[in-house]
């Protein structure tokens, strides 16, 4: 039997896991459940989500007080500890958005990207990669 045919003569369960034919409402994405037991309070609850945004607010309070290259890279690396938590935790509740590839995808080019930059940045870059510099030059002249 097919779930149409179950719901047409309203039956209340579904017997197949394919998914409807409309959406009816937004699924919770995989890991999306609290990160702690429902007793804590809501702040323990969604630690892995306040451990990022408070590492992301030191990394701003840093960046204003002119120490824009340690901000920037601690800003990076919240969100490259972001992808860690989601890839390797089973649950982190609202640092869930997407489905779990897509997540860690996102938060980890961000934060490698933001990291590159900040380590790039000019003056006196920690970073140097020639190939870059060559490829600025070379468009710059012509």
């Amino acid at each position: 039997m097919s779930a149409d045919r179950s719901h047409e003569q309203g039956a209340g369960r579904r017997t197949t896991r394919r998914f409807p034919l409309f959406t009816r409402d937004t699924a919770r994405p995989e890991g999306g459940g609290r990160a702690a037991s429902g007793d804590l309070p809501a702040p323990a609850r969604q630690w892995p989500l306040l451990v990022v945004l408070a590492a992301v607010g030191v990394g701003l309070l840093l960046t204003s007080l002119d120490q824009f290259r340690v901000g920037a890279l601690l800003i990076g690396a919240a969100l490259l500890a972001g992808a860690v938590m989601r890839w390797i935790l089973p649950s982190v509740g609202m640092l869930a958005v997407r489905s779990r590839f897509t997540d860690i995808a996102t938060y980890g080019v961000l934060g490698l990207v933001i990291v590159l930059l900040a380590l790039m940045a000019q003056p006196k870059p920690w970073l140097v990669i020639p190939y870059l510099k060559d490829t600025l030059h070379f468009t710059m002249k012509s």
